[in-house]
């Protein structure tokens, strides 16, 4: 028979990093869930990705046990890194902060390709370049695209 989901917590932590301080204490608290149980799971799996911001959805059931899914790094940090900027434009129209190839944009959309919201890799790289350009961030070469 299956649990009774109690609720559902996203958090946005550092791989390797998590701990019972703000904003992870608080959010899994209010929920019941043990802390430092938690803490110590997230820290084990992710030590291979440490430093990296990682999404992850906490599944919290009505007996307090949890179960974790760490997503994929989100694709702004991805650009960040592959464009080696502090961060991106606070004009992203007007001033451009630095620039990445099609190549790069094409391995952001493969590693993030199982989180987001499209079925063609095509799609995926579309959705990346446009977060690029909101960021300030230009995509050099050409298009592989036919438009």
């Amino acid at each position: 028979m299956a649990k009774e989901i109690a609720g559902l917590i996203k958090l946005q932590i550092k791989g390797g990093a998590a701990n019972p301080s703000p904003p992870v204490g608080p959010a899994l608290g209010s929920k019941g869930v043990n802390i430092m149980q938690f803490c110590k799971q997230f820290n084990g799996r992710t030590q291979d990705m440490a430093g990296k911001v990682l999404p992850v959805v906490i599944t919290v059931y009505a007996d307090k046990s949890f179960d974790f899914v760490i997503k994929q790094p989100p694709v702004a940090v991805q650009l960040i890194d592959a464009a080696k900027v502090k961060k991106g434009s606070a004009e992203p129209h007007v001033s451009k902060v630095g620039s990445v190839s099609w190549d790069q944009v094409k391995e952001i959309a493969e590693t993030k390709m199982a989180d987001m919201n499209c079925f063609t890799l095509e799609a995926a790289m579309k959705m990346v370049a446009g977060t690029a350009r909101s960021m300030g961030i230009t995509v050099t070469g050409t298009s592989p695209f036919n438009n």
